[in-house]
């Protein structure tokens, strides 16, 4: 026998097999680009602690909110973010074109412009701090000199990225 179905019939039909197929919510998203950005991201800021304290022999807490530092939060980010989208979606995507050409931009950047850019406030801090007590700038706020990076931490970062970013696609 043919039976006939309507479009209420069909539509009840969808949701029913969509409801079946859904799995059940989860707390944490699993969207693997974007958790491999922010766990890179956190493991960097994170390894800053223990990279002052080898470099300087103390503990700065300070360095996990600041920019700077070994290693690059920043690239550690972009490659995890590149990687984990090359890895899920194949490098052949425009997400992937993208992604790459974020992280070149933004390592780029860290080891290029804000590098010299903190070099730059190192020297004007030291101007100022030789100016006479009465002179106008002599009670300015020191710069923030430690913005960029240099390449070695850059190539840390990106390389701790692309190892977080590997080792969450396997667990996944």
């Amino acid at each position: 026998m043919n039976e006939v179905i309507t479009a209420a019939d069909a539509a009840a039909n969808n949701r029913a097999a969509t409801a079946s197929s859904l799995s059940p919510p989860s707390i944490l998203p699993s969207n693997l680009p974007l958790l491999s950005a922010f766990v890179a991201f956190s493991i960097a800021q994170f390894l800053k602690l223990f990279t002052t304290w080898f470099k300087e022999k103390r503990w700065d807490s300070k360095r996990m909110l600041s920019s700077g530092g070994m290693p690059s939060s920043h690239s550690a980010t972009v490659t995890a973010l590149a990687v984990a989208v090359g890895l899920q979606q194949g490098t052949g995507g425009a997400a992937f074109a993208i992604a790459v050409v974020l992280a070149c931009v933004v390592m780029y950047d860290a080891s290029g412009v804000r590098l010299h850019a903190g070099r730059q406030a190192e020297l004007l801090n030291q101007i100022v701090c030789e100016l006479p007590p009465e002179h106008p700038l002599s009670n300015v706020r020191p710069l923030r000199d430690s913005l960029g990076h240099t390449p070695v931490q850059v190539l840390a970062g990106a390389a701790l990225g692309f190892f977080i970013s590997f080792l969450m696609s396997k667990t996944q």
